[in-house]
């Protein structure tokens, strides 16, 4: 095998960094430097380069903090992103390759955030490359619901029956990206009142987001007589398509306005040919289950399958 070296990502590598990360069919937008870099005053990016000779065969977008390299805190996912043509020989030679220079770094540990498995159907192999030749550790592992479209899906009777019967409710869906109205009106003041906690992104982050991909970052809002009721915010990442955000006011829960949006976005999703629609995670630390059996039942009954989304933990030494 030719010879492989690693390099860390510095700002001058974004051409390449970004045009590796389109031409690769499991990499997404959030991986593209635009979308990294709006939070970079809050990480330390220590994102890393692996090359065969001057190929660029691999990325790992990271963050370093106290001395351990986390596959990037800011993203919902990620870990180490190859070409699809990497066989087991060369991703143990590019874990090797990554292992020795960090231990040049002085870096122990490595936490990686894998993808969710129906992102990649070769990820748990992966993992198991990571478990049985490094003694990687599983240290958590997510309840992920997505619905497969490629496969028979049931929505629950009694949703069904109330989304047929508010087809006449006058519902307004609109899909013009006002993200200020959701996060104002519904988002901001739902999660401070329920949780006692604020979005992840700012209005100011999604927006500018949203301006740096304008086709992979939407918003669909839910009205009734001019007045908000709910809104869900979509990450569209070619064949999967993920809620990032759904939120209902009172009265929107009282009129199941949420629920209508997510099965009117069911069906339309899956008339323009994607493959996954993902509703996210019902991880709940407050729950001694470690997940919202409430939650889960709730995505269970829209239609989702559960996925796993494993956390790994390696000692480089």
């Amino acid at each position: 095998m030719q010879k492989l070296t690693v390099k860390k990502y510095q700002s001058k590598d974004c051409s390449v960094w970004n045009e590796f990360v389109l031409k690769n069919k499991v990499a997404t937008f959030l991986f593209d430097r635009d979308f990294m870099e709006y939070h970079s005053d809050r990480f330390q990016d220590f994102s890393l380069m692996i090359y065969k000779e001057d190929e660029l065969i691999a990325i790992m977008p990271a963050n370093i903090k106290d001395s351990v390299l986390y596959s990037h805190q800011g993203l919902t996912y990620g870990g180490l992103i190859t070409e699809m043509t990497s066989d087991t020989s060369v991703l143990i030679a590019i874990y090797e390759v990554l292992i020795a220079f960090l231990n040049q770094h002085d870096i122990k540990t490595i936490k990686i955030k894998s993808l969710p498995e129906f992102y990649d159907r070769t990820v748990n192999n992966s993992n198991k490359l990571l478990t049985d030749n490094f003694n990687a550790t599983v240290y958590q592992r997510h309840k992920v619901l997505a619905i497969d479209f490629s496969l028979p899906f049931t929505i629950h009777k009694t949703k069904l029956k109330n989304y047929r019967k508010n087809q006449s409710a006058g519902f307004m869906i609109q899909d013009d990206n006002r993200f200020d109205v959701f996060w104002n009106k519904v988002l901001i003041p739902r999660l401070k009142l329920k949780h006692n906690t604020k979005p992840v992104h700012t209005l100011e982050e999604i927006e500018l987001l949203h301006q740096r991909f304008p086709n992979q970052i939407k918003q669909y809002n839910i009205f009734l007589n001019d007045e908000i009721l709910a809104g869900i915010t979509i990450f569209d990442k070619g064949n999967i398509v993920k809620s990032q955000y759904g939120a209902t006011t009172e009265r929107g829960e009282k009129t199941r306005a949420l629920e209508y949006l997510f099965i009117y976005l069911t069906y339309k999703f899956k008339d323009e040919g994607k493959r996954f629609f993902s509703m996210g995670t019902v991880s709940d630390k407050s729950n001694k289950l470690g997940y919202n059996p409430g939650l889960l039942r709730q995505k269970e009954e829209l239609g989702c399958q559960m996925y796993a989304q494993e956390f790994l933990l390696l000692e480089t030494k």
